[in-house]
């Protein structure tokens, strides 16, 4: 089995994966791996008795990439594999800084490359949400970045007053009828309108009247359910273009 570490700015995702596809995942804090000895609890119960033939991580967050570093030494014998702009296959780079693409944004690009094909768009609904395109020559040449939803509204419940902590969820209301329903028709239809101009914008700079935009992370079902804009959820995009990243470099 490959053992597969996306570590985000919230959540660490872990997945293990066979030669042909991603067959378990867990979703831990980002934040234990500040604390080396519940990581390595957390990360050897989701193994379990798995033989891990190698790993293939991707990170955003610095500090954890060095303990999941040092983690990865612990398993002997095991190879690990970082993804960046210097060891990714699948797709081409054609952005003018390669170094500073986030490597969780490469991995979406060569999972939507490998499996809708080019040129094709990644919505990732993280922390951010965050657009990752790949062109037709099958290049990955940039991407758009906006606050994420749970962002946007705890901002909101920070810096007002008045305004609370809401839990995002569907709304058929158009015009609030009180606080909690306004601020859920910002955050879901305002995103669904931000995402639906976008891809009209994609669309006519990469000249595709088809064009494949693929939904992943925490709110992508939820926003695509009212939204025919994103072709596809897949939920375990970022571990498959991990996945796809270790098949290519065997």
């Amino acid at each position: 089995m490959i053992f597969l570490l996306d570590i985000g700015n919230t959540h660490t995702h872990l997945g293990l994966a066979n030669a042909g596809r991603v067959t378990k995942q867990v979703n831990i804090p980002s934040s234990v791996w500040q604390q080396q000895q519940e990581a390595d609890r957390l990360l050897q119960n989701f193994i379990g008795k798995a033989r891990i033939e190698g790993t293939s991580l991707c990170s955003v967050v610095p500090s954890a990439t060095l303990a999941a570093r040092r983690w990865a030494e612990t398993l002997r014998g095991v190879e690990l594999l970082e993804l960046n702009f210097k060891t990714i296959r699948v797709v081409g780079i054609d952005y003018p800084k390669p170094e500073t693409i986030g490597a969780d944004r490469l991995a979406n690009a060569i999972a939507v490359r490998h499996h809708f094909g080019a040129p094709s768009v990644v919505v990732d609904f993280g922390t951010a949400v965050t657009f990752d395109v790949v062109s037709r020559l099958g290049d990955y040449v940039g991407g758009i970045i906006a606050p994420g939803l749970s962002a946007m509204t705890s901002y909101l419940h920070e810096k007002t007053a008045l305004l609370p902590s809401i839990e995002i969820r569907e709304t058929s209301a158009v015009i609030g009828r009180n606080t909690e329903e306004a601020m859920l028709i910002g955050a879901v239809h305002g995103y669904r309108g931000l995402i639906r101009g976008l891809v009209v914008e994609l669309k006519r700079e990469l000249k595709a009247r088809r064009l494949p935009v693929v939904g992943t992370g925490g709110y992508a079902r939820l926003i695509a359910a009212r939204l025919p804009e994103i072709t596809a959820v897949e939920p375990l995009l970022t571990l498959e273009g991990l996945r796809l990243l270790w098949e290519a470099h065997r």
